[in-house]
């Protein structure tokens, strides 16, 4: 069982808060733990999912602004889901109102913390853009206006195929220190009081200290997604909250004395 959670306001704590690294073998061990923290309240867990698809779904239908409030939401409703996971690991029963809880339990500073990622990400994708456009965008151009010509179309082809390789890969390669920057940074948010930026900052370096176990976790992760997606998608149901509580297992461990027991 984890230390008692500390005062989600009690910003005076979070100089205190430190990462540490762990055996590359607590990635594994973090998905026994979430998995711990699912079977207690699978019916919880089903429902909150089911929420969470139906959400996606209908601000995906709102274009740009549902994409943007998507973005901007994520760290609410992920907070919500940490402080839902502690409870678990407290003995105290999950309710799908600790999906929301992040809309009443600093609510400002996760707010903030999405507007960081938002931001960033925009930015991230004008820079992959600007520099495809500068290294692809006249080649392609000029290509596409004599696609009469088989030569050229197969040429143009190319040259856009190679451009979306670059773009994809240039986009990752900025976008996985985001990631690393967004992992922990809501349960660090509510569960010890550590401003927004502060918290992205820390997670970032609790990731960066533990490659080890994120890759034995990120191994086993593809492992039990393709396992999840066999029937009709339908393991997601089951894998999606394990993997939720998993990101709260993992910050016990870097973060937290004690990790889940």
């Amino acid at each position: 069982m984890t230390n008692e959670p500390s005062t989600a306001g009690a910003n005076a704590e979070a100089p205190s808060v430190a990462s540490r690294g762990v055996e590359a073998g607590r990635g594994a061990s973090w998905w026994g733990e979430g998995w711990r923290l699912f079977v207690p309240s699978v019916g919880p867990w089903l429902l909150i999912v089911v929420i969470l698809i139906v959400l996606q779904v209908c601000l995906q239908l709102i274009p740009i602004v549902g994409h943007l409030a998507n973005s901007v939401l994520f760290p609410v409703l992920a907070g919500g889901l940490m402080l839902g996971c502690r409870a678990v690991d407290q003995g105290e029963p999950l309710s799908v109102s600790h999906l929301f809880a992040g809309f009443s339990t600093r609510t400002g500073p996760l707010l903030i913390a999405g507007l960081l990622y938002t931001a960033i990400t925009l930015a991230i994708v004008l820079v992959v853009a600007g520099i495809l456009l500068a290294s692809f965008g006249t080649a392609v151009l000029a290509q596409l206006f004599e696609l009469q010509n088989p030569t050229a179309a197969s040429r143009a082809l190319g040259h856009v195929l190679l451009a979306l390789l670059v773009g994809a890969l240039l986009f990752l390669a900025l976008y996985l220190p985001l990631i690393m920057a967004m992992w922990f940074a809501p349960a660090l948010v509510v569960l010890r009081g550590v401003e927004p930026w502060a918290a992205m900052k820390l997670s970032f370096s609790g990731c960066l200290k533990n490659i080890g176990p994120f890759l034995v976790y990120g191994v086993i992760g593809i492992l039990l997604a393709v396992v999840a997606s066999i029937p009709l998608l339908l393991g997601w149901l089951v894998l999606g909250p394990v993997t939720i509580a998993t990101i709260y297992t993992g910050y016990c461990d870097i973060f937290e004395e004690q990790p889940v027991s």
